[in-house]
C-alpha cells in the first residue's frame, strides 16, 4: 500500500534532476530558514567508511541501550520502509511523526532544488534537536567531506570504517581519493577510531593525519593502538574472548564489534557510565537485518547479504568458504556496480545462480543481462519468470542454503517473503 510518506517522499526525489550531487550549498540554506537546528543537536558519533558503517553503528547503539543511554540514530539506505533510517530515543520514529516533519520542511524549502539525501537529512536534524536525547550517531550517506551529515559543525568521536573501492563516479577513482574524502568528516579536535584498513590505506591515513592528536589505530590483535601511551590497550584485551563471536555473522564483524568497543571505552574514558560488564552482552546481543542474516524458511537457511561492491564480495566468500556454504543464489544488482568484478569473486561458492530484476529501480540491470554475464563467467544461472517460480524450483532441491544478495534495494524488497 502506497502511504502519503511514500508519496511525499516521491515528490522529494523530483525536486533535484540529480538523485546525488555532492555539495553542502543547498542543504546550509535550508537549515538556515529552519532555525539551524544542526547545531542543536546531542553529543554525536559520526561514522564514514566504505563498509561497516551501519553494523558499527548498531553495534554502539546497543551498548549504549544497554547502559541506559538514550540514542537518536540516522542510518541509510532503508530496508523496507524509509522511517527506518531515523531512531528518536531508541525506537524507529512513528511515521505520522515524520510525515508532518517532511511536510514542513518541504514548504520552507519552497521548491527550491535540493536532493533527496539533503532534504531528508534536513528533517532528520530538524525532530533530533526537537527530541532531547544522551547521544546522536550519524552515518554518512555517500562520502564524508560534501556528504550531508558532515554539515554539523562538532561532534564527540569521528570513525573511519574500513575504505575501499565504491561510488568512483563520485568519490574519484583512486584509494587514495575515496579515503580522503572519508576523512573528510574529521574536524579539528574530537577523538578519531580508525578501523581496520587495507595497507595502502593505512599508510596513507598515518600521513594525512600524522599531526592529529586523541587518534586511535586498529592493529591484528583486535586491540586499539592510541599515538598516547595510557592504560586503553589493557582495558580492549579483557574482550578478545567477546569478539571472537560476535552476534554478526563474518569475521568482518569482529573488526566492527572492536571499533564499538573501542568507542565504548573512550567515552567510559571521558567520564561517561558505561559498565565494562556490559559489552559482552552488547556485542552477543546486537541485531543489523540485511548483512549476512540467516534465517530459515521451509527447512532451508535463507542468507540475506546486501553487499554491492568488490569489499563486500570478498567478505561474504570468506565467509562461504569458512563456513563450507556453496549456496544456490538469487542475484540482482544495480547497473553502476562491478558485476563481473562481484561474481567472479563468489564464482567458486556458488551452486546455482537465479538472476533477478531489482524491484521498481529504474538503474536495476535485468535479468538478461545478469544471466549474460554470469555465462560468460562459467557460473550455472537459469532464468524464472519471476520470484514465486524462482523459490518452487529451489525450495524442494536438495541444497539447505539460499544466498540472496547483490544490492540492500533487492534485500529490502524481498526480504518479507521469506519472514
Amino acid at each position: 500500500m502506497i502511504t502519503k510518506t511514500d508519496k511525499l517522499l516521491k515528490k522529494l526525489i523530483a525536486l533535484h534532476p540529480k538523485y546525488i550531487d555532492l555539495s553542502l550549498t543547498r542543504l546550509e540554506e535550508l537549515l538556515k530558514k529552519l532555525g539551524n537546528p544542526h547545531h542543536q543537536l546531542p553529543p554525536t558519533i559520526h561514522i564514514a567508511g566504505t563498509n561497516g558503517k551501519g553494523s558499527t553503528l548498531s553495534f554502539i547503539k546497543n551498548i549504549l541501550e544497554q547502559n541506559n543511554y538514550s540514542v537518536h540514530t540516522y542510518t541509510s539506505p532503508h530496508l523496507e520502509k524509509f522511517r527506518e533510517r531515523i531512531s528518536l530515543n531508541n525506537k524507529t520514529i512513528n511515521a505520522n511523526k515524520l510525515l508532518r516533519c517532511l511536510e514542513k520542511v518541504k514548504k520552507i524549502n519552497n521548491n527550491n532544488p535540493i536532493t533527496f539525501f539533503e532534504i531528508t537529512t534536513a528533517a532528520a536534524f530538524v525532530l533530533f534537536a526537537q527530541h532531547k536525547a544522551d547521544f546522536l550517531i550519524l552515518e554518512t550517506g555517500l562520502g564524508g567531506r560534501l556528504d550531508a551529515t558532515n554539515i554539523i559543525p562538532k561532534k564527540m568521536i569521528s570513525i573511519i570504517t574500513a575504505i575501499d573501492i565504491d561510488h568512483q563516479e563520485f568519490l574519484g577513482n583512486t584509494i587514495k581519493k575515496i579515503t580522503n574524502e572519508k576523512l573528510g568528516i574529521i574536524k579539528q579536535y574530537e577523538n578519531v577510531i580508525i578501523a581496520k584498513q587495507k595497507n595502502e590505506v593505512q599508510k596513507h591515513i598515518f600521513k594525512k593525519l600524522k599531526n592529529k592528536k586523541n587518534i586511535y589505530y586498529f592493529n591484528k590483535d583486535y586491540k586499539f593502538k592510541p599515538i598516547q601511551k595510557n592504560k586503553f590497550n589493557y582495558e580492549f584485551r579483557n574482550f578478545k574472548k567477546v569478539l571472537s563471536n560476535p552476534s554478526l555473522e563474518g569475521k568482518h564483524q569482529i573488526e566492527n564489534a572492536s571499533t564499538a568497543i573501542t568507542t565504548a571505552i573512550l567515552l567510559k574514558k571521558n567520564n561517561y557510565s558505561i559498565r565494562l560488564n556490559s559489552l559482552a552482552k552488547s556485542i552477543l546481543t546486537t541485531k543489523w537485518p540485511g548483512r549476512i542474516e540467516k534465517i530459515v524458511f521451509k527447512n532451508k537457511f535463507i542468507i540475506f547479504d546486501g553487499s554491492h561492491n568488490l569489499s563486500g564480495a570478498e567478505k561474504l566468500n570468506d565467509y562461504l568458504m569458512t563456513n563450507k556454504i556453496k549456496p544456490i543464489t538469487i542475484f540482482g544488482m544495480l547497473n553502476n556496480k562491478n558485476i563481473e568484478g562481484f561474481l567472479s569473486t563468489l564464482k567458486k561458492n556458488i551452486d546455482t545462480l537465479y538472476p533477478v530484476q531489482i524491484p521498481d529501480e529504474i538503474n536495476a540491470l535485468n535479468k538478461n543481462e545478469i544471466n549474460n554475464i554470469a555465462k560468460k563467467l562459467n557460473i550455472k544461472s537459469f532464468l524464472k519468470p519471476n520470484l514465486k517460480a524462482i523459490n518452487a524450483s529451489i525450495i524442494k532441491g536438495p541444497n539447505k542454503y539460499i544466498l540472496i544478495t547483490g544490492s540492500l534495494y533487492l534485500i529490502g524488497k524481498i526480504r518479507k517473503n521469506y519472514l
